[in-house]
């Protein structure tokens, strides 16, 4: 089975509203998974499917509009995430003596990723002829909740939440930009660096480099639909908790985020 294909089709709500018959619909996702496609979604999910139309006959390229709106919505939210990320470290950087002597250099040279993620998206955007969104204004302190620029523990509980949610919202979006092979591979470098990013910052923080059991690892409440779901530990019909335990089995698979819940967690921090 081609993971990313299903995901493609399985984890972008637009598949289900195309115009075409209940039928066709169902015929799509067997192509790609068979009988335990079709048997693994939720019920009650056939009810997205619109009204029944004629069907499209034409082949789809990389240049149909329903895919180029798959692809640039996805580069859009992963800007929004980067556009975030970019700002919090320039702002940590520039708030004085926050970050100790010996971290800054961490965090100056993530701050120099987010910023050349940051030019990437809006250049692979505006080469396929749509207008990057322009940056949100933020509000790190999430409506008076956190005091990450005079809280340097604070501040490092953000930069995790941040890191991991990146991590997964890039996983999330895979299938929705495979339709572009230029990209794909460029999103998926990006996605190696934010786990290196999430990893080096858990550690910062005594934690694991890794997620187990949808632990953040001694992190507020308030993050927790960042680890939503990591506690898994069946993948592709397989149960790793059986050989490797729990734990071990969770951590060893990340888990994604869908696109509506990655901007949930972005919007706890837009003004």
């Amino acid at each position: 089975m081609n993971i990313l294909k299903l995901l493609d089709k399985l984890s972008n709500d637009k598949f289900f509203t195309t115009e075409a018959t209940r039928l066709e619909t169902l015929t799509h996702i067997s192509d790609f998974g068979k009988k335990a496609a079709v048997a693994s979604i939720p019920l009650g999910l056939g009810t997205l499917v619109s009204t029944p139309a004629k069907a499209e006959t034409k082949a789809y390229t990389n240049d149909t509009p329903f895919f180029k709106s798959v692809l640039t919505d996805a580069l859009q939210l992963a800007l929004v995430l980067e556009y975030l990320e970019n700002e919090y470290y320039a702002m940590g950087l520039a708030a004085g003596t926050l970050i100790p002597t010996a971290d800054r250099v961490v965090f100056m040279q993530i701050s120099k990723h987010e910023s050349a993620h940051v030019t990437f998206l809006k250049n692979t955007l505006t080469s396929l002829g749509v207008t990057p969104g322009a940056k949100p204004t933020f509000d790190f302190t999430a409506g008076g909740n956190f005091t990450p620029f005079t809280d340097y523990n604070q501040f490092l509980i953000l930069a995790q939440a941040f890191e991991d949610t990146g991590v997964r919202a890039y996983k999330g979006q895979a299938g929705n930009i495979m339709s572009n092979k230029a990209v794909l591979q460029a999103a998926l470098q990006i996605h190696s660096v934010e786990a290196r990013h999430a990893s080096q910052v858990r550690r910062m923080r005594a934690n694991k480099g890794w997620i187990e059991l949808a632990d953040g690892g001694n992190m507020p409440p308030a993050t927790n639909p960042v680890y939503a779901g990591e506690a898994n530990t069946n993948q592709a019909g397989y149960n790793t908790a059986t050989t490797f335990g729990a734990a071990a089995g969770s951590a060893a698979y990340d888990e994604i985020l869908t696109g509506s819940d990655a901007q949930a967690i972005a919007s706890l921090f837009i003004v």
